[in-house]
């Protein structure tokens, strides 16, 4: 693993793929630093299930890079309830970007992918090597073998066409532009809003499921987007790439540095008859920093802007029901 040749981005049209998601609009303010011109597509104009229209945009539009941010993405219950749609819809989008940018020549593609890949019981932190070293977790096994099939195809573009297509797996994001839905929402928002609604209700406890002792790490998604910047621009490998903080935290410490962050004061009460899920799930990101990239976002000031978004998009009301 080492770093390619530079990617320069200065007048470089550049195609952010999911642009209005948590990630791709990260990575849209990421590159107001850059010279370059950002591409975007909406849904409603574009819809990169379909091959026909994707290809028609490419060859229109021809853009230097692609940053593959669009996905359908969702929690357990989703990913549970519907798994041919989230193997179905992330197969055609990934297999549709890269086709057309590989037929329009784009000079670069990052395709993002999900710790989801990973088996469920691999090794702590997992390794990149642990990929396909065993099985994966059922509940998110369609969305991750999607995934999976994402880094394979951009190897297999590399090693055919000699296309420099790289894949980077994130771990847990937050940040803002973050999915607070009562039902559909992961860990980090979904306690933002109960402590919130805790708050405002005046009450003296706060529920959370089984003992909090499972471990998870969080990555602030303006770093993520930087990281994707600084791949963009200096890796060129054909393996995959994890990008995490490097530290987790219980469930229950990130509870009270939600509360506290929120002013939230009551108790919290423990809910045992939840589970606590997997008991930890930390990514190994040495090789991403031993290249010279490291967050910069803490996780108390991450968790801290994040609220402030959070607050300002219910004031605007962005954000409704809150029952």
């Amino acid at each position: 693993m080492a770093l390619g040749d530079p990617f320069d981005f200065s007048g470089k049209r550049i195609f952010i793929a999911g642009h209005r998601g948590l990630v791709g609009s990260a990575i849209m303010r990421r590159l107001e630093r850059e010279d370059c011109e950002v591409l975007t597509a909406p849904r409603e104009e574009l819809d990169l299930t379909e091959q026909a229209a994707t290809r028609r945009w490419f060859e229109a539009n021809s853009p230097d890079a692609v940053f593959l941010a669009a996905a359908k993405v969702g929690g357990i219950g989703a990913h549970a309830q519907a798994p041919a749609d989230f193997l179905f819809d992330n197969l055609m989008i990934e297999a549709n970007v890269m086709e057309a940018a590989h037929r329009s020549g784009a000079q670069k593609l990052l395709f993002l992918g999900s710790s989801c890949i990973y088996p469920k019981h691999a090794d702590q932190p997992m390794a990149e090597d642990a990929l396909m070293t065993g099985l994966l977790d059922p509940i998110h096994e369609g969305y991750a073998t999607a995934k999976i099939a994402g880094i394979r195809l951009a190897q297999a573009y590399r090693q055919q066409h000699g296309r420099d297509f790289i894949s980077a797996m994130p771990t847990n994001l937050y940040g803002p532009g973050d999915n607070f839905g009562p039902t559909t929402s992961h860990v980090l928002p979904a306690l933002i809003r109960k402590a919130h609604e805790a708050k405002l209700a005046g009450a003296d406890t706060m529920e959370i499921w089984g003992t909090g002792s499972a471990m998870r790490e969080f990555l602030h998604v303006d770093d993520l987007a930087d990281a994707c910047v600084f791949l963009m621009g200096h890796y060129s490998d054909g393996a995959h790439i994890n990008v995490g903080f490097g530290e987790d935290i219980s469930i229950l410490d990130t509870v009270r540095l939600v509360n506290e962050v929120v002013g939230f004061e009551g108790e919290i009460v423990h809910d045992r008859t939840k589970p606590d899920g997997t008991p930890r799930k930390l990514m190994d990101s040495g090789r991403l920093m031993s290249l010279g990239w490291k967050p910069q976002i803490g996780l108390r000031e991450g968790i801290a802007q994040t609220y402030d978004w959070f607050v300002q998009q219910l004031e605007s009301g962005a954000i409704r029901d809150l029952s």
